[in-house]
């Protein structure tokens, strides 16, 4: 999985299409993020600490991790991922404008 924690993606299909957010949590072992902004589902939730009153919460659910590519630091576009090793360091590099992410 090339998106981590703390990227800028976009979006590219579904519902939420063209919206641009955070990675708030990378899901590896299941493929999945969840994405600031993104899918926004509605939750019941009981009475509890954290939720003293109680009610509907609105949150942010998981989406798959192929309908999202990372954001090009340059253009703002989505961009694929490539690799590079520099000073000794693998690093990932944008394949549109060729600098690294």
């Amino acid at each position: 999985m090339f998106i981590k924690k703390g990227d800028k993606v976009v979006v590219i299909t579904g519902k939420d299409k063209g919206k641009v957010g955070t990675v708030i949590e990378a899901q590896p072992k299941k493929d999945r993020v969840v994405v600031e902004g993104v899918n926004i589902i509605k939750k019941h939730v009981k009475n509890s600490q954290d939720a003293p009153q109680g009610g509907i919460v609105e949150k942010e659910a998981a989406i798959h991790v192929s309908n999202v590519m990372l954001q090009d630091p340059e253009t703002g576009k989505p961009t694929r991922v490539g690799f590079e090793t520099r000073d000794g360091k693998k690093v990932r590099i944008s394949k549109k404008s060729g600098k690294e992410i």
